[in-house]
């Protein structure tokens, strides 16, 4: 079976397992990170080989790590059994099927496992913009807000509005139309500048993104600030747009501003890359270039305003593996609900140029 799935799969790529030992979250952290994520059919039994592609498909194996307690973001890849092969179909984006890979090979070696028959195939263009296709909503100029902390966002006022992979809801805040939008599965990496790509092509005005971001600075303790920006490093050189906060966002108490990285996997940010980036950047997500990017080639506005979630240059007893900690949720909490101020606020400060999508 190995050799027919192989044949069937030119372009495979091996998922060379990280060192965990330079990476800058402790060992321990990291595996409990990365138990968190491994589907169960890989942590509960040996396989001759693994494949990880491109493709959201809800009919296969669904693990059952999968996360609770939350409307958005709550799925993981599934997996597909072939006697002794396993196909894993992660939500289609280069970034995320190369990241995934390297979370499962990476668990493997951590638990004395053999891990140099996982591999993974880049997913084609034309699958990963075909992926957002079933994304459908009549937008005229709205603000749409994407991302995570939604339910909080919208205060609960509204129905969720379900489409395939996603939900949507109307609102107005400070005289303009918005719509919060938030996906059941991933949209890590390019997967999100194709969703901007997309909400443009629909009729958003702009876009707004509310995430985490992993801090470059030593000192900035996880849950306590906010951060925005405008510029993102992306596949080596700065990308700029038309930011929907100007300066506004960073005037604001409590937010830091700054040149933003965009790196495809948590996997890949060892302390060697740290040492290379954090005397120039401030922080590190998947998604921000490419959404950014994406937005400046369609003519949009763009901005995000994000919860800093961990720290790469100082160890916090906060960090991505224990982010379902009540402590962590209550002090999050608090920043949704700051983000929201902020986001009307800078509606209300200048409705002349940000109303009904005019530009």
């Amino acid at each position: 079976m190995t050799t027919l799935l192989a044949k069937a799969a030119p372009g495979l790529v091996r998922a060379a397992p990280i060192n965990p030992s330079g990476h800058t979250m402790s060992r321990a952290r990291l595996l409990r990170y990365l138990e968190i994520k491994v589907h169960h059919l890989i942590q509960d039994r040996d396989w001759e080989s693994i494949r990880v592609i491109g493709g959201y498909d809800r009919t296969a194996v669904v693990s059952r790590y999968e996360k609770g307690g939350k409307l958005f973001n709550i799925e993981r890849p599934t997996a597909e059994i072939h006697g002794r092969d396993l196909v894993v179909k992660a939500f289609p984006g280069a970034d995320y099927v190369q990241h995934y890979a390297l979370i499962i090979a990476t668990y493997l070696a951590m638990t004395g496992r053999p891990a140099d028959m996982v591999t993974y195939q880049p997913p084609r263009q034309d699958e990963c913009r075909s992926a957002l296709d079933v994304l459908d909503l009549q937008l005229d100029g709205d603000l749409v807000i994407v991302g995570w902390g939604l339910q909080y966002l919208a205060r609960g006022n509204g129905v969720w509005n379900r489409g395939p992979g996603y939900a949507w809801q109307r609102s107005e805040l400070a005289g303009r139309r918005v719509v919060y939008l938030g996906f059941l599965h991933s949209i890590w990496g390019d997967v999100a500048g194709r969703v901007v790509e997309r909400l443009a092509e629909l009729g958003a005005g702009d876009v707004v993104y509310v995430g985490k971001v992993g801090s470059l600075s030593p000192g900035i303790a996880p849950n306590t600030w906010l951060a925005t920006g405008n510029t993102s490093l992306l596949g080596g050189a700065l990308v700029s747009w038309d930011d929907f906060f100007g300066d506004f966002a960073a005037a604001q108490g409590g937010v830091q501003s700054g040149l933003h990285v965009s790196s495809p996997s948590i996997l890949l940010e060892n302390r060697d890359w740290l040492a290379q980036h954090m005397v120039s950047y401030a922080f590190v997500d998947p998604e921000i270039g490419p959404m950014g990017v994406a937005a400046r080639q369609a003519g949009i506005r763009f901005g995000y305003l994000h919860v800093i979630s961990n720290n790469l240059a100082t160890r916090y007893p906060a960090d991505l593996s224990n982010e379902r900690h009540s402590d962590v949720i209550q002090r999050r909490a608090i920043l949704v609900e700051r983000i929201r101020t902020i986001i009307t606020g800078r509606l209300a400060a200048a409705p002349d140029t940000i109303s009904g999508g005019a530009r």
